[in-house]
């Protein structure tokens, strides 16, 4: 880093050398790549100098924002005193063991133990052999059928990719691989027709009812839904969605399986999003908000139900990663769990910024070309229409999304475009004013696409 031709020509190096996930490598390459060198708060700035309010907190992640120097110097010491160690041959970590005690006391009774991976698509495969591996130690080997929902997202290894209900991924890789099946999603203003929300949640719910059904109670292990689908559009499902879910999957006898990656560590204003729609997981993965993005660490929080299992009568579970509890990750997790709790973030998105966030952008539905705007704590879904009394939508979705997307970028905000929708989720530490600023700059965005845009 301190090769200042190298520097000076990153974008060149980053073409030449550099292959992006979730891109079109021609077309970046010809567009060039944005450096972005620093952050401070909610703020990131790239090589240029440019300052951009990060309404998205990096990837769903920097929940406790940029610059946590507390952090870096815990990574530090730890870094000085173990830099790595395996957990494998019986052995452990203070900070692995001591992560693990403090997520568990987050968690909810039922949730005590916890299988490290480095990220939410490993911890992804992780509990889909585990589910599997858990009923074939029950005396159940049949029961290896995995349900998850279209538009859902798990990930982008094979397994998280294959539950993933997203076709272009699918095409890619030849997937799903057997045994994944798909329903459908809680998407009450694209697909709920003539009926109320809370009529289309139990219907869109009672699908998996159906689908296990279909399968047969002997051949499903589990379902697997995030509390709201995250990249599929900030997917808020009606109130009546989860409380069927769980009914049916304790009624069905399945395991049911929370993806936690994105809601969990205070997005939703509770620690997990499971707690924030009263239901209680057998299996929960989870990362991103673990570390705030500071380090690569996930895992998968475990039931007693299962765990019983997995620690009485399993034997080995052949399964693991050579960074699983990485010392140094977990080091810098506890730190940022630490600032959560000190801090009081997951209140503060419950009490106060979330509401205040919740006030502000859903004034944008007074625009002519926004159908709904909705949240729960710091995670809000906006819907692009030309005609919001009929909730039609554009015929280019993706067209219209990526419009206001890059006008925003243009001036300075960092948001996410899912087809015709926008999704902001940024650090649990933004102000009212930073609120403001989000709001203020994506109204000019849909400014820019009213005007620009006539369908």
């Amino acid at each position: 880093m301190n090769d200042k031709p190298a520097l000076s020509n990153l974008a060149a190096i980053d073409a030449a050398h550099h292959l992006h996930p979730f891109s079109d490598m021609k077309e970046l390459n010809a567009r060039g790549t944005r450096i972005i060198e620093r952050a401070e708060g909610v703020f990131i700035y790239d090589s240029t100098g440019r300052k951009y309010l990060d309404a998205f907190a990096g990837l769903w992640c920097v929940n406790v924002g940029y610059g946590r120097k507390s952090i870096a110097e815990a990574a530090y010491r730890q870094m000085q005193e173990l830099p790595y160690y395996n957990s494998f041959f019986g052995t452990t970590t203070p900070p692995a063991t001591l992560l693990a005690q403090k997520i568990a006391s987050h968690a909810g009774d039922r949730l005590k133990r916890v299988f490290f991976t480095n990220s939410g698509s490993e911890a992804t495969d992780t509990w889909f052999r585990m589910a599997r591996v858990y009923w074939k130690a029950l005396g159940k080997p049949g029961k290896t059928e995995v349900i998850a929902r279209r538009n859902g997202y798990h990930g982008s290894t094979v397994a998280g990719a294959s539950l993933g209900g997203m076709k272009l991924m699918h095409e890619q890789g030849n997937l799903p691989i057997e045994g994944i099946h798909h329903i459908g999603q809680p998407y009450w203003y694209a697909e709920g027709g003539d009926l109320s929300p809370a009529e289309f949640g139990l219907k869109a719910a009672r699908e998996l009812e159906a689908k296990i059904e279909e399968l047969g109670d002997d051949r499903v292990a589990a379902f697997v839904a995030e509390p709201i689908q995250g990249a599929g559009g900030v997917i808020i499902p009606p109130e009546t969605y989860w409380p069927e879910i769980a009914r049916i999957c304790k009624a069905k006898n399945i395991l049911l399986v929370v993806d936690e990656v994105i809601c969990g560590f205070g997005r939703l204003g509770e620690w997990f999003g499971h707690q924030h729609y009263g239901v209680e997981p057998d299996l929960a993965p989870i990362a991103k908000g673990l570390s705030s993005g500071y380090l690569p660490i996930g895992g998968v929080l475990v039931s007693d139900r299962v765990a019983d299992v997995m620690v009485g009568e399993l034997g080995d579970f052949y399964h693991g990663f050579t960074y699983s509890g990485h010392p140094v990750s977990a080091a810098a997790a506890l730190e940022n769990i630490r600032i959560i709790e000190e801090e009081g973030l997951v209140e503060r998105v419950r009490d106060d910024i979330g509401p205040y966030f919740a006030k502000a952008w859903k004034s944008l539905e007074d625009h002519a070309v926004v159908g709904e705007a909705e949240s729960v704590g710091l995670m809000g879904g906006l819907q692009l229409s030309p005609d919001k009394a009929t909730r039609r939508r554009y015929a280019k979705p993706d067209d219209a999304g990526i419009l206001v997307r890059n006008h925003c970028l243009e001036n300075g905000l960092v948001m996410r475009a899912t087809a015709d929708r926008m999704l902001a989720s940024p650090a649990l530490t933004i102000s009212r004013a930073e609120v403001d600023e989000v709001v203020e700059k994506l109204r000019k965005a849909l400014d820019h696409l009213r005007d620009t845009v006539k369908e």
